[in-house]
């Protein structure tokens, strides 16, 4: 084998690992169960803009959104499912989840595939209604 032959091998293997690396690097920040703990009462502050029109939300999780008028935080964009997205707490720290939606769920424009940690400074966006996320604190 020639030396540019070796270099090649070489160079594919760093990129390889350099890939594997990136791949870690940017999967969203997902706690497994085991890693969740106990239940924490927490407050989660949301401005929701729908229609360029704000309002704020304050909820203490477990609450669903979505269009369905049982729900904690009902939003009227068409583009939402009934039951859209779930938003949960453990141990002091507040997740987002998807429920199955049509169109889905994304936190910082990254599609929500399984629970995942927000915090405060995030947007979650559903259908065309942007939801910021104010404050995260305990409940009181």
């Amino acid at each position: 084998m020639t030396f540019d032959a070796h270099m090649r091998i070489g160079t594919l293997e760093i990129t390889a690992a350099l890939l594997a690396v990136a791949v870690v690097a940017a999967r969203p920040r997902v706690r497994a169960a085991a890693e969740i703990g106990r239940m924490q009462p927490m407050r989660v502050t949301l401005d929701v803009v729908e229609f360029q029109q704000t309002r704020s939300y304050e909820g203490r999780p477990p609450f669903e959104a979505g269009r369905g008028r049982e729900l904690d935080l009902v939003l009227r964009d068409p583009q939402i499912s009934r039951r859209h997205a779930r938003f949960e707490s453990q141990n002091g720290i507040v997740y987002v989840d998807d429920l199955h939606s049509s169109n889905g769920t994304f936190l910082n424009g990254r599609r929500v595939t399984e629970a995942i940690e927000i915090r405060e400074g995030d947007t979650v966006d559903a259908g065309t209604t942007r939801m910021f996320v104010k404050s995260i604190r305990p409940w009181t």
